[in-house]
Formats: structure tokens, C-alpha cells, sequence
């Protein structure tokens, strides 16, 4: 990611809130739908704008379907490092010249890599908005992908792998959550890349990715915020409508991932692993089952904040572990489901495993009190409507909606189904997908020999 993270969750909800909560359990807080004007350009670039809000600044937003998955066989990373390069020069921007397109007037830029998609956006005072759709259409269509941007920001994503992953002391644990729980689509191969995979490219490799994936018919502008609906249908067509697009069809993964049928081990070393750990995965659902939101309530349930299930028995309680959690980590075509638990002390790792399918069976099968389920879901309906209340938060629900969904009227069915989600659903998608299904047991602990796992 471009310096710094972007947190987002399966169903674009986060886990936590920022403003005072108000009860559910008496009535459905009704939302009005998000208005917005949708159309399709002839070059097939997809459009979104919702204006509206005030305050004088606008969001613009693209959003490309390629992501981690999209990466080719033997060179992960490479949508990772396109997220960099966009960066750089065209044929009439210089190096970094979004940053003073945007900061330099007081607002904001970033881009971040995901499983099933690689977004830019900036925020701006609304009067830039004209330039920054110019500069968006510029890096489309005419980036410079030459031989010494090819290696400067390789470099940039190797040392970003070496600070996240090898230098994290459980950097290499979460790493390790999609190369074992997934058994053979692309989502195996973490986002962020390898340093191995990386070397290995060509700038030919990198030239090509480019012109497969970044093109307008696998884009989505979306723009938002304090703006004149005609002015940004002119500007659109000026900038964006005459770029064309290669008449090669755009690759799409079509692998379904199997179903696991046996429970494995996997011990995990590392040469920097202060406390053990042990990780839990099992198979998810894609990201638009109806079980989505459901699991989204398990998962803030059983680990969001202090007072969560997993945080008040492992952590307070037992004092058998320094921190736990549970995830459900869900995408367009398959999904995994994940616990663990960072001992607090000197323990074997196998020792975790069964507090923390105690608190998921208790989760599952025992009572669920009103107040504890309206919380977390008044929590989670907060933390979304909260996100609405900026251009940028608007823009990125309407891109999650447009990746996972292909509609962007998703963001409101979101609520919907959210508000909807009942003790019985939480139990019920724990018990299909997790209690009583093959795991995989994945032990972290200290390398003694030197190695790295």
C-alpha cells in the first residue's frame, strides 16, 4: 500500500464505531437509498457520480478490477506494484505528481491493492476537480512504464514486504493465512507479493500486465461529493471518452476453489517470535452470500474491541493469551474463515486451540443476549453510516459495491440486510461453516535453528 494502510472489511463494514450508537431491537432504522447517477461510456468505462454534501470538496475515485488474484503464475506482487507505478510519470505528468495536484492544495491522495481490485483516490477542494479527471484519464492511458520505474518502485514493494512481513514478528503468521487455507485458487498468493516473485520479472512481464488489466472497459470512475452533475458528464467526455481500449478480451479467473475434506497441520517457524501462536482456518463463502452479514456479526461478536467474546475469555479471563480474534475474510469467489490467539507466555501453541473453540461454540450454540447483539450490530451500523458522511467514504462503498457486486445499489441492501441479521443467523453460519468442518491448524513459534520458516 502507498504509505500507509487502508483497513476495509469483506462487507464494507467496519468492526467499530466513532459515533454514539442508538437502539435497534425496538424498530429498523430506515436509511434513505444513496442517490447517483450511473452510466456506461463507449470505450466501456463505468461511471458513478453522487453529488450532493456540501462543504466544497470532491472525491474522485477509480477503481480497476484487477487485483491479487489477477497476479500471473510465478510473479505475485504484480498488481501490488502497479498500485506503485501509477505513481509515476506519463506523458505530461512528472513523477509524483499527484501529490502536488492534490496535497499541494490541501487535499489528499492514495491507492491501495486488494484481492479482487487495485483503487486510486484523492480528495480535493472541488474547483481541482476538472484537473484530477485530466490526470486520472492520463495515467489510464499513457503511464510510463519504462525501465527505471520498473525498478524503483520494486524496490519500494520488497523493502514494504520486508518491514510488513519479515520484520513484523507475526508478520509471516497472517501472511501465511492464504497460501494454507486456500487449496488452489490464485488467492493463495498474498497480495503484497513475494521478493522472490518479484526479482524474477521482467520488465516485459510488467509492460504486459499493464496493457491487459489497465485499460477503461476494467475501470470504474466514481466520483462524489460537492460538484455540478453537467460539468463532470462534460469533463468525463472530454478526458475519458476518447481513450480506447485493446479489442483482446480481459482474463478472468474462473477457478472454483475445491472443498476441503480433511483437517491439516501446519507448523509455521519464524526467527523472531516473541510469544506462540496457533491460527484456526476454515472455508468461507464469496463475499455476496447471503450469509455475508451474518458472519459479519459473528465475527464482531467474538472479537471487536475489549468487551468481544474472544478478548474478554482468552485475554481477561484465562489469561491465556495476550490477544485473539476471529475474521471472516471474504472475496468475489471463495472465502476463509479465521481464529487465533498470541499466547502470554512461554506455552505450546496446540494449548490455545481449545479456548478459543470454546468461545466460538458458545457463540454458536449457546444464548445470545438482545443487548450484546444490539450493540455490536448498532456498532456496525454506526461505523457504515459514518463512512457516508464524507465524498471519500461514500466513493469507496460505491467501489466495493461495483467489485463484489457489479450494483451499486448494493450499499443500501447492506444496511438492509445488516439491521436484518438475527441471533438464530449468527449461530446458524457458525455452525454450517466452522463447528464440526476440516481446519486447518496452522502453530507459529520461534525458529531455533536459524531458519525462516
Amino acid at each position: 500500500m502507498r504509505r500507509r494502510d487502508w483497513l476495509r472489511l469483506g462487507g464494507a463494514l467496519a468492526a467499530s464505531a466513532g459515533l454514539p450508537g442508538w437502539a435497534l431491537a425496538a424498530s429498523t432504522l430506515t436509511v434513505a437509498p444513496m442517490t447517483l447517477q450511473r452510466r456506461t461510456l463507449a470505450n466501456g468505462l463505468q461511471v458513478l457520480a453522487q453529488p450532493g454534501g456540501g462543504g466544497g470538496s470532491v472525491s474522485v475515485q477509480v477503481w480497476y478490477r484487477v487485483g491479487g488474484k489477477d497476479d500471473p503464475k510465478g510473479r505475485s506482487g504484480f498488481a501490488h506494484l502497479f498500485e506503485h507505478l501509477m505513481f509515476k510519470s506519463t506523458a505530461h505528468l512528472k513523477a509524483e505528481q499527484f501529490d502536488r495536484l492534490t496535497e499541494d492544495v490541501g487535499g489528499e491522495n492514495n491507492a491501495f491493492t486488494a484481492e479482487d481490485t487495485t483503487a486510486y483516490f484523492e480528495v480535493v477542494p472541488s474547483h481541482h476537480l476538472e484537473r484530477l479527471l485530466w490526470a486520472e484519464a492520463e495515467r489510464m492511458s499513457t503511464l510510463n512504464v519504462d525501465e527505471a520505474n520498473f525498478h524503483s518502485e520494486r524496490k519500494v514493494v520488497e523493502e514494504e514486504y520486508r518491514q510488513r512481513v519479515l520484520a513484523n514478528p507475526y508478520g509471516r503468521l497472517f501472511e501465511a493465512m492464504a497460501p494454507n487455507g486456500y487449496l488452489e485458487h490464485p488467492y493463495k498468493r498474498p497480495v503484497i507479493g513475494s521478493i522472490e516473485d518479484l526479482e524474477a520479472a521482467s520488465l516485459d512481464d510488467v509492460r504486459a500486465f499493464h496493457a491487459t488489466y489497465y485499460r477503461p472497459d476494467n475501470a470504474v470512475l466514481i466520483v462524489t461529493g460537492d460538484f455540478d452533475p453537467a460539468d463532470l458528464d462534460r469533463w468525463v467526455d472530454k478526458y475519458f471518452g476518447p481513450l480506447t481500449h485493446p479489442d483482446t478480451p480481459i482474463p478472468r479467473v474462473n477457478l472454483a476453489e475445491p472443498v476441503r475434506e480433511k483437517p491439516a497441520q501446519v507448523a509455521l517457524t519464524a526467527p523472531n517470535v516473541p510469544l506462540p501462536a496457533v491460527m484456526l482456518i476454515w472455508q468461507g463463502p464469496k463475499v455476496t452470500s447471503d450469509d455475508n452479514p451474518a458472519l459479519q456479526v459473528a465475527q464482531a461478536l467474538l472479537s471487536a474491541g475489549d468487551s468481544s467474546r474472544l478478548n474478554q475469555a482468552l485475554v481477561y479471563r484465562q489469561r491465556v493469551a495476550q490477544s485473539a480474534g476471529f475474521q471472516a475474510d471474504l472475496h468475489t469467489d471463495a472465502g476463509l474463515l479465521t481464529a487465533y490467539a498470541i499466547a502470554s507466555g512461554k506455552r505450546q501453541p496446540q494449548t490455545l486451540v481449545a479456548p478459543l473453540m470454546h468461545e466460538i461454540e458458545a457463540l454458536a450454540r449457546g444464548p445470545i443476549p438482545a443487548a450484546e447483539l444490539d450493540k455490536i450490530k448498532t456498532q456496525l451500523l454506526t461505523s457504515a453510516l459514518n463512512e457516508r458522511q464524507t465524498a471519500l467514504g461514500r466513493g469507496q462503498a460505491l467501489g466495493w459495491a461495483m467489485i463484489q457486486y457489479n450494483d451499486p445499489t448494493a450499499v443500501d441492501r447492506e444496511l438492509q440486510r445488516l439491521q436484518a441479521v438475527t441471533a438464530d443467523d449468527v449461530q446458524r453460519v457458525l455452525r454450517q461453516y466452522v463447528i464440526g468442518r476440516p481446519a486447518v491448524t496452522l502453530t507459529y513459534t520461534q525458529d531455533t535453528e536459524g531458519g525462516q520458516g
